[in-house]
């Protein structure tokens, strides 16, 4: 039994929105939320400036699980995802094998059931995620598939796109994207423009990521099926959307935090944990992205999790990997980089993803599973490599000072502490 003392709720879909209330806490249920509770026999837990809400959810983390568990595994990805405060994740298809038929779904799904962290699977569109034959999708949507996607894997033919979207349709499925024409970025290593011409490196134009959302966008009118597209990072590409969205289109969209709190001058000492897929690129995307969270043309923030090894990650930076870990800062790097209301953060992060995946959205309610993340979005604290959960390191985040701190994640009646 768990007393929470004086914490302030912020869940727009709780009576409690916005209220600084003691919450109790019993056999993995909210007993009892008033505006003071006296009980003896639980564990009390008093924390200054503690806010509470609904645990995150994320769109997209890469689970090493099964195949690249030297990268990560179901216990190091669950025990990131608790220091950061998301209680459920879904999980990429590349994995080896690669998450395209209902054994493979089954196996996330049922590993970890009932823990701390509940994974959801991502079926493959196509088998192997190779972009050639496309999936048996409605048996692992029965199985417990909660989306369709390629992954880190652009779905690159447009027949394949169209199909996929058709498929979908009858059961309100969604397909997830992430736009990237290849053929126009031509082995690019960073965003095409200034600092990549002055550091003599090999350009990915933003024109590759918008010329596949334009036609996944036509695709889209097309099928009148659901689309989201995953981790946008130009300016064109939030106009795009926008205008979408104005004529009807059933699409989201989502973007990580590599992609609103840093630009393309960070890579000059060329940090290849900076090398992420898509690109950072220049401070006019990280503005217009912003605006794009706060108008809602961008619906959620991903964490874009990719755990890496060292040997990815220690080479020059043309052949490095790309990829971050993301779990454990997206939070707090919301909190200190997003001119956002607090409300509107823990929309993006715990409610939108779910509602985009169909998938129960968790309340601060008397009688209602806890489900919950204990924060202060205020405290200042230092992100070193000792708080880091996953087995991988690949960070830009080591030793920077944020703002906002997750103090605790509660769910499935397990609990995770921070400190």
């Amino acid at each position: 039994m768990i007393l929470l003392k004086q914490v302030k709720v912020i869940d727009t879909n709780s009576s409690y929105h916005n209220k600084t209330v003691d919450v109790l806490i019993q056999r993995g249920k909210i007993a009892k939320i008033a505006k003071r509770i006296t009980e003896k026999k639980a564990d009390i837990w008093a924390f200054d400036g503690a806010h509470l809400s609904p645990g995150f959810a994320d769109i997209g983390t890469q689970i090493g699980d099964p195949g690249f568990e030297h990268k990560e595994d179901l216990q190091t990805a669950a025990n990131a995802a608790a220091a950061g405060g998301f209680t459920a994740l879904a999980c990429t298809p590349n994995t080896h094998p690669v998450i395209d038929s209902k054994s493979e779904v089954l196996y996330v799904k049922n590993h970890f059931a009932n823990s701390l962290v509940d994974f959801h699977p991502i079926g493959a569109v196509s088998k192997s995620c190779e972009g050639k034959e496309i999936t048996e999708m409605y048996d692992m949507r029965k199985a417990g598939a909660v989306a369709f996607s390629d992954g880190q894997h652009p779905i690159e033919h447009s027949g394949m796109m169209m199909r996929s979207l058709l498929y979908v349709k009858p059961f309100n499925g969604v397909i997830i994207n992430q736009p990237l024409d290849h053929d126009t970025a031509l082995g690019g290593e960073m965003h095409e423009g200034a600092v990549s011409t002055s550091l003599g490196m090999k350009g990915i134009p933003a024109l590759a990521e918008e010329l596949m959302l334009q036609r996944d966008l036509y695709l889209l009118e097309y099928t009148d099926s659901r689309l989201h597209v995953a981790n946008i990072s130009s300016a064109n590409s939030v106009v795009l959307l926008r205008e979408a969205k104005k004529r009807g289109l059933k699409v989201t969209a989502s973007v990580n935090p590599m992609n609103f709190v840093f630009d393309d001058t960070a890579l000059t000492d060329f940090d290849t944990n900076l090398k992420v897929m898509p690109p950072i690129r220049e401070k006019s995307d990280i503005k217009a992205i912003k605006r794009g969270l706060k108008d809602g043309t961008i619906d959620c923030i991903c964490t874009h999790h990719i755990p890496e090894d060292e040997e990815g990650k220690k080479l020059e930076f043309v052949y490095a990997r790309p990829g971050v870990i993301g779990l454990e800062t997206t939070f707090s790097a919301c909190c200190t980089y997003l001119d956002l209301d607090l409300s509107a953060i823990i929309d993006m992060l715990a409610v939108r993803p779910r509602q985009i995946l169909g998938l129960e959205v968790p309340s601060i309610a008397e009688g209602k599973p806890a489900c919950l993340c204990l924060y202060d979005p205020a405290k200042e604290w230092v992100f070193t490599e000792k708080n880091i959960q996953s087995k991988s390191k690949n960070t830009p985040f080591i030793d920077k000072e944020f703002k906002g701190r997750v103090l605790a994640t509660l769910n499935n009646g397990e609990i995770w502490k921070n400190d």
